[in-house]
């Protein structure tokens, strides 16, 4: 059995005059990332594996949840393909994981969260807001294998206020 955590990175400031890669979070996406990774500590199991877009942004969100969850930093890897905003990349990163890794949590960007959480999971969203999760969990042994699956976790900050 597979299961695939996304997690869209925290509210960014557009104050400063950076490369979109650089933008860093809002104090508040900060405190939204710290609000979701704490609901969810003891709701979650160790993931095998954290992938993380480069940008500044969704690593800052993907360090936070890895403190709050307790999880040790080599099992981060930082992946380009997940500087994705459409989705497409995304999906095509998730199908092609080593099928070693049963359960893999990604920090990246939308519209390519949200595109990636109604295609696979069970459960429509708009929109996975910033410091958002969802887990699906899927039946198979392969992640070429993944289709329809399971979304048993759905964590807004907004549920949590």
């Amino acid at each position: 059995m597979k299961q695939l955590t996304i997690v869209r990175h925290a509210k960014s400031s557009w104050e400063h005059e950076v490369q979109d890669k650089d933008r860093p979070l809002k104090d508040r996406g900060i405190n939204d990332a710290l609000l979701v990774s704490s609901h969810v500590r003891d709701r979650m199991e160790m993931p095998d594996m954290v992938f993380s877009s480069p940008a500044n942004r969704a690593l800052h969100t993907c360090t936070i949840f890895m403190r709050t969850l307790g999880i040790p930093w080599d099992k981060l890897r930082l992946s380009d393909e997940l500087y994705d905003f459409s989705g497409a990349s995304v999906g095509r990163f998730v199908k092609a994981v080593d099928d070693n890794y049963d359960k893999i949590m990604i920090f990246g960007h939308n519209h390519a969260l949200t595109t990636v959480s109604n295609n696979f999971g069970d459960l429509f969203t708009d929109n996975v807001p910033t410091s958002g999760l969802v887990r699906i969990t899927f039946g198979v042994e392969r992640w070429s294998d993944i289709r329809d699956g399971k979304t048993d976790l759905m964590v807004f900050p907004k549920h949590l206020r």
